[in-house]
């Protein structure tokens, strides 16, 4: 299911593959997040033949609200209703239900809450979400689990581990009963910044042998460097052998630090929210194109890019124009852009561990992104 092909002597960066029922994803791997059935602004096909991604993420909250569950049953799962042929991946609800923090009651059966949507009452437990998820028939279904807050006191973090655990155990239970064939389970690492914790939150999910294994609880307000210690604390704890994924992380210099520290796949929102508020991506940093000094520049938002709109020679002036008329192919092309940026940093990450210089392209990149970007 899941092979290391080589690894980074100098850091604890690999380079694999991760087998699943829809195709083969090449390992460390970006996963363009799809919320609603739609990776926003972008279709299947710009996915496949523009972008060359491998995978994508469903959200199984949203897709349980609208259009429900009866709506993609009738469709034999995500893939055929949203016309997406290669693998996706569903989280579990958990991170949705700690957005809903003064909408929710959190019990050991599970999470009584009012859906954003119209306000109605409903509950959320391990076995619902992993229904869910087999009715989706994802690729990759994410355990159900509580994400605490940051900061959280440390007997917070303890209890709501413990309830963590306790759903892992249900989550498998159901799975081993339920689940459809070929579908992968991933177990969720939480503990918040408490060292300890993340170890036997690891040990835990390692002792029920999953197919994989996400670090979880990370990119909810703390420092960089606690996310990073977030990582490093469970890292040595989970199996060699099976794909770890940081989850909804990051900018690009910590999606390459992840990286570096063992971390084999990724997914984030960046790359589409930033196109909506008209930021473009670029190895020097990213570029607010609505400013003032991009109204007459020629250029491409990227010199030395191959993405779509850098490739077809649309100006930074073009683009700016766009954002200010409120002109969709604005966002789309930025969408395109700043997705491409992501996808080929993993790539190029990847090309990097098969050459066997990836402490030589980690520092090259951190150091253009950080200090070009702080110059300008």
């Amino acid at each position: 299911m899941f092979r290391v092909l080589t690894t980074d002597p100098a850091s604890k960066a690999r380079r694999g593959q991760l087998t699943t029922a829809h195709g083969v994803i090449q390992t460390p791997a970006f996963m363009p997040v799809g919320t609603q059935g739609t990776v926003k602004a972008v279709s299947p096909e710009e996915l496949t033949d523009e972008l060359a991604a491998e995978i994508i993420l469903g959200n199984t909250y949203h897709l349980y609200l609208r259009p429900g569950l009866e709506v993609i049953r009738e469709f034999g799962g995500l893939h055929q209703f949203m016309r997406w042929d290669r693998p996706i991946l569903t989280d579990s609800g958990g991170y949705q239900v700690f957005s809903l923090a003064k909408l929710r009651k959190i019990t050991p059966e599970g999470v009584r809450f009012q859906n954003h949507l119209n306000g109605a009452a409903m509950m959320l437990t391990p076995e619902r979400s992993m229904e869910i998820q087999a009715v989706l028939r994802s690729d990759i279904a994410m355990y159900f689990d509580e994400c605490p807050p940051y900061p959280c006191e440390r007997d917070y973090a303890a209890r709501s581990l413990e309830l963590t655990n306790q759903w892992a155990r249900r989550c498998k239970e159901w799975t081993e009963a339920n689940a459809p064939k070929g579908q992968l389970h991933f177990g969720i690492v939480q503990g918040s910044i408490y060292a300890d914790l993340r170890e036997a939150s690891a040990r835990a999910l390692v002792d029920l042998d999953l197919d994989g294994y996400a670090v979880g609880g990370v990119s909810v307000g703390e420092p960089e460097e606690e996310m990073f210690r977030a990582v490093e604390h469970a890292e040595p704890f989970l199996p060699q052998d099976k794909p770890r994924y940081a989850m909804g992380l990051g900018t690009p210099p910590q999606l390459v630090e992840m990286i570096g520290r063992g971390i084999d796949m990724f997914d984030c929102v960046l790359p589409t929210r930033l196109a909506r508020h008209g930021t473009a991506l670029t190895a020097q940093g990213p570029l607010n194109l609505k400013n003032e000094r991009f109204a007459k520049d020629t250029r491409p938002i990227e010199e030395n890019s191959d993405s779509y709109p850098c490739r077809k020679g649309f100006s930074r002036a073009y683009l700016r124009h766009l954002l200010k008329a409120n002109e969709i192919l604005g966002l789309r092309l930025i969408s395109l852009h700043n997705l491409h940026f992501y996808l080929s940093l993993a790539r190029r990450a990847r090309e990097a561990l098969e050459s066997s210089c990836f402490p030589t392209f980690r520092e090259e990149f951190n150091n253009q992104y950080y200090q070009t970007h702080q110059a300008s």
